[in-house]
Formats: structure tokens, sequence, C-alpha cells
């Protein structure tokens, strides 16, 4: 999604089965927000409340920065699973996270 945003590419994301294609700004919107909830440092990312208000108008959004599980390759550069690292621990090369309340 990252690679895709600052090649001014983002519609690209978009499934052409899902959705109203005649919707652009909208999707684009929530692409943009998501990009931005996703920034690596924390203290730039928005809190819940603001995601909403964004959500909920059409004001100017920032720019998003770069997210901060951004690998910089594509599908090409992956290795494949004969070659991977005898220490990695996740089969797919995906993380999860499990959150628990305070």
């Amino acid at each position: 999604a990252w690679r895709l945003w600052i090649e001014k590419r983002p519609m690209e994301l978009m499934d052409d089965s899902v959705g109203d294609p005649g919707c652009p700004p909208d999707i684009l919107r929530y692409i943009h927000i998501g990009l931005l909830c996703v920034q690596q440092r924390p203290e730039d990312r928005p809190n819940m409340s603001s995601v909403v208000l964004m959500l909920n108008s059409e004001k100017l959004l920032p720019e998003p920065r770069q997210p901060g599980f951004y690998t910089g390759g594509n599908n090409s550069t992956m290795t494949d699973s004969s070659s991977r690292n005898c220490d990695t621990y996740s089969l797919n090369e995906m993380s999860q996270s499990l959150f628990e309340a305070r």
C-alpha cells in the first residue's frame, strides 16, 4: 500500500469486484487514513477519536509518513522457503500481535 501511495497509484489496491468504482475519493480517503494509522512513530499516528473525525469530515488530511513495517521490497525480492534462515520464527513472514486490556 505504501509503495503504491508514494508512486501515486493507490487505486491499484482496490479489487474491481468490491465496492462502487464511482467512489474513488472515498476510497482514497480510507487508504490515506489507514496509512496515517500505521506510521512508524506512534506519536505520529492519529488516535481513534481523530480517526472517527477524519472519516466523517472532508477536512484535508496530513501527508502520511512511512509505515513502521515497510520493507521496501516487492514479491520478487522475497526469498523462497528453501533459502530461509533456520532462526525464522514465522513460516509466512507475517507477524501477529496479541493485545490485552490494561
